[in-house]
Parts: structure tokens; C-alpha cells; sequence
């Protein structure tokens, strides 16, 4: 009788088919993976948070062996009163913290079950399933990530070219050969050699690394990436450090560590066996220093914007890379009677080094520069400053410019024209940025285009006749391809709500090249552009911005802490607010400051990212 009843009450009870949407997405976090599922509720209708025995809304998420729940369903709402009961309108986000393994792609499939309502009336539960595909990036970060593996990749083989290690590739080699008795002996220890030197560069890293987030947790060791990445005192110091390192790859001095530690080095390897060989690999660390220190600062330093792991990483494929050449040669001792002979090009090749160094160390004048707006590196100085050094490059490839230690260039070999046809092509290739051309390759390089006083024949879609919100609300800013938008969340919602548009939300930051790319990249698109003009209002919240706040706007975060500038104050926010701490990321928001969609991260697919916003 019972189970009669309830299938009447059942039948009886109306369905609200339309009342809630679903969205699914998985993203990529510093601690795994995030499933996020974003409902949208109609107008009119509630449904009930978790808690809520019965009828309150469920997240389940389908386990197999490369799907694992890591923890509980989270939920993010704005709680709204009916009748004296704490119910869900509006925008409602269910997150749940995965683990995910194997390779290539995975499915991340799960079930939503609620139950909504509209007044007194309630309607019959509900479920929407769904199923996500996953590309799997691995432990170790993102195609970024990648990038700088293969750019550490290339410097490690680089250097084997350089003054301060190419003479003693032969030298360390013929010492496993005469120190083993049997050529079985002399490999072993050279790939010994090869693993030591791995060590000595990995090491220290990841000690270090370690150490921070031991005493301080992920949260930390990021504060200090982002300190590293934004702050002006250690982007001046290592604008400096890369200008003396180049003057002294240009012949100016030597950079050489205290002699007493390379003495005590190279006496410790006239010890046998493995201790000596580990003082043999120490020597050439402590001797290679010169030339590889500035090397393994570039790597270091540009793989600080990444996660927790990617200096590790990095540093792993440049040390592997450096050491591969020995172990190789040690294998096959031939193969060193064709080598060429220690001469001047050995001196070019670090007079070239020196040139690429000055040119990668204007980045970190620039960082400082734009996130403390002190516009002294604008777009057009930053380029013609570059102009002029690969130019310069060019006439020194050509035998034109000669520095202390090098030898006269008598005729030109094949390889030296090929690097001076490559150098001119990349200096006519930058000529036009000096007008205003886009220069799309190096996006993520240059100053944005915003910072350029002179813009010959600008071919972007032109913005929106007058914004009177800009007097209103006061927080208007010139954005990319002459956008217009608001520094302030609160402006832009206010805005959106009196044009009758969305809000098209940008997280970014004055050091980040991934922005830059996205913007040079994707927003340049024409059928983007009019999207984001039409039918947008745009808010870019810069976290890394040092601009100081009057003390009326001083935020207080919700460990204590009184956030004093503009990009401690959005950082927050966007924590806070939207659940991220990286950028890009974007969202879009009605009118009323719900979340629509997103996150979105870095993704240069265009069409993608126009689906996003249509």
C-alpha cells in the first residue's frame, strides 16, 4: 500500500526540465586535477546545497583505475532565504579534486542528482549525466612545460661549444681510459661521470625547492615564484646579472669561482675508484662555471613563472643534455679523432652566446617595468633596442666586428653564412614592429602593443563609439587591439547590467607571456574582436600589478593579512571569487556577476576559444 502511495505522489509531482543547466569541466591544478560542474538556475526556481538530507543536491563521480576521487564535493554558492530555509539560486558550482594516471587521454564520467523547485512546489529529482574527455599532461606541467624541457635540451648541448668545456671533453675521456684496466671499467665510470654531473646541477634544485614547500607548503614556494617572477628587486638583479654575463662572454673579464674550491676539486679526483670520479665531474662543474652559469640561470630563472616542478625538471633536461656528450665519447673514443681542433670559433661562439644573453636579459627589465608602470621600456625602445643588437650580431657573424680573443674572419664557411642569413631575416622580420606590426611570434616577448606610442595603419577592429561608464565608474583601461575595458570586477558588472551585456572576465598579468600570446594570437581574430566588442564588457584584473591602493581599498585576506596593491588585491579576489591562481584564465559573468562559464586557461585553438564566448 505503501510503495502505491508513494508512486502516485510521484506521478503526481511536476518535472522542471528546464528549471537547472549543467556544465562540466576538468582543469589542470598545481596538486592534480579539478573537476568543476557549473549549474545555471532559472529564474524563479531554487534547488537545495548538499547538506540538506533528501533532497539535497549530489555530485558522483565514476571511479576506475585512472579516475580517483581525492577528498569530498565541494560547493560554491550564494545562499538565498525562502521561508526561513538556506536554498541555492543563481550560479551553483560543485568541484571535486581528482587524481588522474596513464597516458594520452581519459574519460572523467559522473552523475549530478537535485531536485528543484519554485515556490512550495518541488518537482520530481533529477539526474545529468555526464562524461568529460581528458587530455592527460602528466606530473610534470603543461605543453609549456615542455617548451622549456627542449629549450634546456639545446642550451645543455650547446654548451659542449663553449671555451670553458669543449678542451675538456678529450682530457676527462683519455683519464677513464688510462685509469681502468679494461674498457668495461672505463665506460662504467664515464657514465658514472655523466650521472654526477647530473647530480651536482639537479640537486641543489630540488633541495632547495624541497625545503620551501616542506616548511611552508605549495602555497609558499609559489608566493616565491611569483615574488621572483614579478617583484622589481630580483628582475633588476637578474637584468644585471645577464648584462655582466654578457659583457664577459664579449671578452670584458672572466667569471670564475674561487680557485680554492676548484684546487680542492681537482685534488680530490686523484683519488681511484667512484670518489674520484665524482671530484673529476665536480672540477668541470666548478671550471664550466663561467660559461654555463649564465646558461643555467636563464633556464632557472624563465622556469620560475612555471609550477612547483618545472625548475626541477628543467634543470634535469639541461644537466642530461651536458653530460651526454661525455658518456657518448667515452663509449666511443674514435669519434673524438673528428672532432675540430680548440681555436678563435670556439671564442665566436661565445661572443654569440653574449649577444643572445643581452637581448634575453631586457625581459626582466621589462617584467619590472610594466608591472610598476615606470614606462621605460615601452614596445618601440624594447624592439629597436633588440634590432640593434641582432644586427649587430649579423656584422659580427660577417667578420666586421671583432672583439679581444678573436681571430680573423678570412672567408666565410657554410655554417657562418647560414647563422648570418637566419640573423637578418629575424632583424627585418622585427623592422615593421617599429610601426606598430602585431609580430606574432614574439608575443610573449615584447612589451604589449598598448605600450607603443605610434601605431601606423593599426588594422584592429576600431572600439565602440563612447563608454559614458568610464566617467561612472572610473575605472576604465585600454586593453589589446584597442579594446576598452575595467579594472575593477564591480566597474565592469555595473557596466554590463546598464548595456545589457555579459561579463567577460580576464585574469592576467603584466609578466605573463602566455597573456601576451593569447592576446596577439586569439583575441586578434576578427570574428573575436567583434564578439568581445558587441556583446562583452571586459574586466582585466592584473595580479601581479604593484600599482598601491589608497587605504579605503586595503583588503583584508582571510588569514589576516592587509593587501595593500593592485595585484595582491585581484589575486585574492580571483582565489576567492573564481577558484584559480594562475593566468590566463577566463570567465564569463551575467549581468548580475554569476558565473557563466569557465575557467578557461591557455589554449590557442581560436575557434575554441570563440565557441567559448558565443
Amino acid at each position: 500500500m505503501l510503495k502505491i502511495l508513494f508512486a502516485l505522489l510521484l506521478a503526481a509531482a511536476p518535472a522542471f526540465e528546464n528549471a537547472v543547466s549543467w556544465q562540466p569541466e576538468v582543469k589542470k591544478t598545481s596538486e592534480g586535477y579539478e573537476l568543476t560542474v557549473t549549474g545555471q538556475i532559472a529564474d524563479g526556481y531554487y534547488i537545495h546545497p548538499m547538506a540538506e538530507p533528501f533532497v539535497g543536491t549530489s555530485l558522483t563521480v565514476e571511479e576506475t583505475e585512472s579516475v580517483q576521487c581525492l577528498g569530498l564535493v565541494s560547493e560554491q554558492y550564494t545562499p538565498s532565504d525562502y521561508k526561513g530555509e538556506s536554498v541555492v539560486t543563481g550560479t551553483y558550482v560543485l568541484r571535486q579534486a581528482l587524481e588522474l594516471s596513464g597516458s594520452g587521454k581519459t574519460e572523467v564520467k559522473g552523475t549530478v542528482r537535485w531536485g528543484a523547485c519554485t515556490g512550495d512546489e518541488c518537482g520530481l529529482p533529477e539526474e545529468y549525466e555526464f562524461s568529460v574527455p581528458v587530455k592527460l599532461q602528466g606530473a610534470s606541467g603543461d605543453s609549456n612545460l615542455w617548451a622549456l624541457i627542449l629549450e634546456a635540451i639545446l642550451w645543455g648541448l650547446l654548451m659542449l661549444l663553449t671555451p670553458c668545456v669543449f678542451p675538456m671533453v678529450p682530457m676527462t675521456v683519455s683519464f677513464f681510459l688510462k685509469q681502468s684496466d679494461k674498457p668495461g671499467e672505463g665506460r662504467f665510470k664515464a657514465l658514472m661521470y655523466g650521472l654526477f654531473i647530473v647530480l651536482l646541477y639537479t640537486v641543489p634544485i630540488c633541495l632547495i625547492i624541497g625545503l620551501t614547500w616542506a616548511f611552508g607548503g605549495s602555497a609558499v614556494t609559489a608566493d616565491i615564484f611569483n615574488w621572483l617572477s614579478t617583484h622589481w628587486l630580483p628582475n633588476i638583479l637578474f637584468f644585471i646579472i645577464f648584462m655582466v654575463f654578457a659583457a664577459s662572454f664579449f671578452g670584458a673579464f672572466e667569471i670564475v669561482l674561487p680557485s680554492k674550491w676548484v684546487n680542492k676539486a681537482d685534488k680530490g679526483s686523484d683519488r681511484g675508484g667512484l670518489l674520484g670520479v665524482f671530484f673529476l665531474a665536480l672540477t668541470l662543474v666548478l671550471v664550466s662555471f663561467s660559461c654555463t652559469g649564465p646558461i643555467v640561470g636563464t633556464v632557472l630563472i624563465k622556469s620560475t613563472s612555471g609550477e612547483f616542478w618545472a625548475p626541477m625538471v628543467t634543470m634535469l633536461a639541461f644537466s642530461i643534455a651536458f653530460a651526454i656528450p661525455f658518456v657518448l665519447f667515452a663509449f666511443f673514443p674514435s669519434v673524438l679523432k673528428k672532432l675540430p681542433k680548440s681555436g678563435g670559433w670556439l671564442n665566436s661562439v661565445k661572443v654569440v652566446l653574449g649577444f643572445i644573453e643581452l637581448a634575453l636579459g631586457l625581459k626582466f627589465l621589462s617584467t619590472a617595468d610594466q608591472t610598476y608602470h615606470w614606462h621605460l621600456l615601452d614596445r618601440e625602445i624594447y624592439l629597436a633596442i633588440w634590432i640593434v643588437c641582432f644586427t649587430l650580431l649579423g656584422l659580427y657573424l660577417l667578420g666586421k666586428i671583432r672583439f679581444k680573443y678573436d681571430s680573423p674572419v678570412e672567408h666565410l664557411s657554410i655554417g657562418r653564412l647560414a647563422l648570418v642569413i637566419i640573423d637578418f631575416t629575424f632583424v627585418l622580420y622585427m623592422l615593421p614592429g617599429l610601426w606598430g606590426a602585431p609580430l606574432k611570434a614574439l608575443s610573449g616577448y615584447l612589451p604589449p602593443m598598448e605600450t607603443q606610442d605610434f601605431v601606423l595603419g593599426q588594422n584592429v577592429v576600431q572600439a565602440p563609439p563612447v563608454l559614458q561608464e568610464a566617467e561612472e565608474y572610473g575605472s576604465e583601461v585600454s586593453l589589446a587591439h584597442g579594446l576598452k575595458g575595467y579594472s575593477k570586477l564591480e566597474d565592469g558588472i555595473a557596466a554590463a547590467a546598464s548595456q545589457g551585456k555579459k561579463v567577460f572576465v580576464d585574469i592576467t598579468g603584466h609578466g605573463c607571456v602566455n597573456c601576451r600570446e593569447m592576446e596577439a594570437r586569439v583575441w586578434s581574430d576578427p570574428r573575436i574582436l567583434q564578439v568581445l566588442q558587441n556583446d562583452y564588457v571586459i574586466v582585466s584584473l592584473y595580479v601581479d600589478d604593484k600599482t598601491k591602493l589608497p587605504e579605503s581599498e586595503w583588503v583584508t585576506n582571510a588569514s589576516g593579512k592587509v593587501l595593500k596593491d593592485v595585484g595582491r588585491v585581484n589575486s585574492n579576489l580571483v582565489m576567492e571569487r573564481f577558484g584559480v591562481n594562475s593566468q590566463p584564465n577566463y570567465f564569463i559573468l551575467d549581468a548580475e556577476g554569476s558565473v557563466l562559464k569557465g575557467p578557461r586557461g591557455y589554449n590557442l585553438d581560436r575557434d575554441d576559444f570563440l565557441s567559448f564566448l558565443e
